[in-house]
């Protein structure tokens, strides 16, 4: 008995070794994903280490909100651009994850990552409250339900007022003389500082969402996204995988909201208003959701575009004519954003030039 047990035993390693023959090797990361990863990183080293130096202090200060509403772009990016599911209650989510951030920061002397974190989970929490009602509706409905919460929220912060410092457990002190500011953390106390302390955490974020979206999660939003039947047919948990997403987007706009409480110092629930997601909604289609750089684009738009026009003595609500003209502008010629569209248009571009290059020299050698 103990022979034939030794001898099976050597079986099954023979077995696994043929399977583990037979197994095709790892696919390599081709030539162009290689480039890309390059210019990926040769990008994020020139925005941490040389584009604070070739700043203002007032443009510094508007990149950083850049990279906060990046990562709140990002968030909805998954909801819009992977799944499907259109919210408009992300910014009274970034305002959940700025309130616990600020009070914990208050009230607590933990590091600031890990502030971060619990802001980012508590806020995941919150998310999928919102969320679960919510799962079996789709389009207009889904909008309709977000943004009545959203507002519900707005409601209680304006209500409760965010911490400043005070005791108790909304922190809140309305007759304080001196209001201490949020503090932030130790190795970014200048704003230099905590702009590469904020692009850092964003590309955390951006990194956490590349990783959703080539593993199993990715495959099945896709799915979720083209027919939610389909989906079902195929063997696809879809509640669990909207809610998965509802709680990846939160996760990644709780975290914004807690890097936002220290760019800012000092927040007030007139920061958040319920029209904030609309125009957050507009701007990411305007960048793309679907795709990554689209949520960058989305930031810029958001944050740095405003300030050139103050910069530049021109108001800011013109910004409002401006988005509703890219965003009827995206659904009608590019519904992929201009994180899609601007590549394409530079292609075309760079065709034709170079075909008025080439007829151009046969006129000039024939002249001659």
């Amino acid at each position: 008995m103990v022979t034939a047990s030794g001898g099976g035993a050597a079986a099954d390693t023979e077995v696994r070794a043929a399977s583990a023959r037979q197994r095709p090797p790892l696919p390599r990361p081709g030539t162009g994903t290689l480039v890309r990863a390059a210019v990926i990183a040769v990008l994020l080293l020139f925005v941490l280490f040389a584009l604070p130096q070739l700043m203002s202090l007032y443009y510094v200060d508007a990149m950083t909100q850049v990279a906060v509403w990046s990562m709140a772009a990002l968030g909805l990016g998954v909801l819009v651009g992977r799944v499907g599911l259109v919210s408009l209650g992300q910014v009274a989510v970034l305002a959940i994850g700025a309130w616990v951030a600020a009070r914990l920061l208050f009230a607590t002397t933990q590091p600031y990552p890990l502030v971060l974190l619990e802001a980012g989970l508590i806020t995941m929490v919150a998310g999928l409250l919102i969320g679960l009602p919510a799962l079996r509706l789709r389009g207009l409905y889904l909008a309709l339900i977000t943004l009545m919460l959203a507002g519900a929220i707005t409601v209680v912060l304006a209500t409760t007022n965010f911490p400043n410092g005070g005791h108790g457990f909304l922190g809140y002190n309305g007759s304080s003389v001196h209001i201490p500011p949020i503090r932030r953390p130790s190795i970014a106390a200048s704003d230099p500082a905590y702009f590469r302390y904020a692009v850092v955490v964003a590309a955390l974020m951006f990194l956490l969402v590349f990783v959703h979206i080539r593993t199993r999660p990715g495959r099945a939003w896709a799915a979720v996204r083209q027919s939610e039947a389909a989906a079902l047919a195929a063997g696809i948990n879809t509640w669990l995988y909207k809610l998965w997403a509802f709680a990846l987007a939160s996760f990644i706009t709780g975290v914004a909201g807690g890097v936002l409480a220290g760019a800012d110092h000092y927040l007030y629930s007139l920061n958040f208003p319920t029209y904030y997601s609309i125009t957050l909604l507009a701007v990411v289609l305007m960048g793309g959701a679907y795709s990554l750089w689209g949520a960058v684009i989305a930031g810029l738009l958001w944050a740095l575009l405003p300030s050139l026009l103050q910069n530049w003595g021109v108001s800011a609500d013109w910004l409002t004519i401006l988005f509703g003209i890219g965003v009827l502008q995206v659904l009608t010629t590019a519904p992929r954003g201009l994180a899609d569209q601007v590549p394409k248009d530079l292609a075309r571009l760079g065709r034709l030039l170079r075909g008025l290059a080439r007829k151009r020299a046969p006129s000039e050698s024939g002249a001659k």
